[in-house]
């Protein structure tokens, strides 16, 4: 049976990054306007953490019971490497669905209903990434989704619940945020090309191939400094504070640019979480002191 820092490690809590980040962005919007509530603002995060944690447990969970981890090149997974029953790693997946369900019922009641279905489809779109007969995440979707739902919804979602409205600019943080988050995916999946080839996997990586893969992460880290600047132009220049992400994106970039490979690619992965929590920290603090 799997330890309990076996489980720990399950949870994939490097992935934690892109949970926090959209979460402070949209608090510093919020903030922008005082109309932060910082109870609220910790409930987004409980949520988003929560989803989080579901989405690592489920991708394991369905990854496992498919085969695709069998020759897994990165971090340990639960169910490919033996340690834990299928049924056990699904329970632990719905549990922490469930517990960001409550969580967010919470912040449903005391803002809007029709956010109770915004949850849901979160919850969907977490458990179908690579759960199902047809997992979006096996058809060059997963991109698309972590950029609607780590990115805009996430931003846009935690500024609505506490300031009740949504202001253009807000956008921008959610493109920048939801770009990164891309980017942490993109970086994952150009190190399992090979592996997802040979298991079915169709990613958007196994689509684009190894050069295609690279080119969209640099495009991706791209956008994410061009939004900066309109953010800056719509609010405040403190917001530059989130350029403090692009000292680790950058070396992020140089390790998927100078075509590392296989191993080699993980600490891409993790100076991309580390840069857009930086970015999205400059984006809270910028808009928080510049109010």
């Amino acid at each position: 049976m799997a330890t309990a820092d076996q489980w720990i490690q399950g949870a994939r809590p490097r992935t934690l990054p892109a949970a926090v980040a959209p979460v402070l962005a949209g608090t510093g919007v919020a903030a922008w306007h005082h109309d932060e509530v910082w109870w609220k603002a910790a409930l987004a995060l409980l949520v988003s953490l929560l989803l989080q944690v579901g989405v690592n447990y489920a991708n394991d969970y369905s990854d496992g019971i498919r085969g695709t981890d069998d020759d897994r090149v990165g971090p340990m997974r639960l169910v490919g490497s033996g340690l834990a029953r299928p049924e056990a790693v699904k329970a632990a997946a719905f549990t922490a669905f469930g517990a960001a369900a409550v969580a967010g019922l919470a912040l449903a009641v005391s803002t809007s209903w029709w956010l109770v279905l915004v949850g849901a489809v979160s919850i969907l779109a977490a458990w179908f990434y690579t759960g199902g007969k047809k997992p979006y995440g096996y058809l060059g979707l997963g991109e698309v989704m972590v950029f609607v739902f780590f990115g805009l919804v996430a931003v846009l979602g935690t500024t609505y619940v506490q300031a009740e409205e949504l202001p253009g600019y807000a956008w921008w943080p959610a493109i920048g945020i939801g770009a990164l988050a891309c980017a942490i995916l993109v970086a994952n999946n150009l190190r399992d090309i090979p592996t997802d080839t040979v298991a079915g996997k169709r990613t958007l990586a196994v689509r684009l191939g190894d050069q295609g893969t690279r080119m969209l992460y640099v495009v991706l880290t791209t956008v994410a400094f061009a939004v900066l600047f309109a953010l800056a132009a719509h609010t405040t220049w403190w917001v530059v504070l989130g350029y403090l992400g692009f000292v680790p994106l950058t070396r992020a970039e140089m390790i998927v640019s100078r075509k590392a490979v296989g191993p080699a690619l993980i600490p891409a992965l993790q100076l991309t979480g580390v840069g857009e929590l930086l970015y999205a920290a400059g984006i809270f603090a910028g808009l928080f002191i510049g109010r």
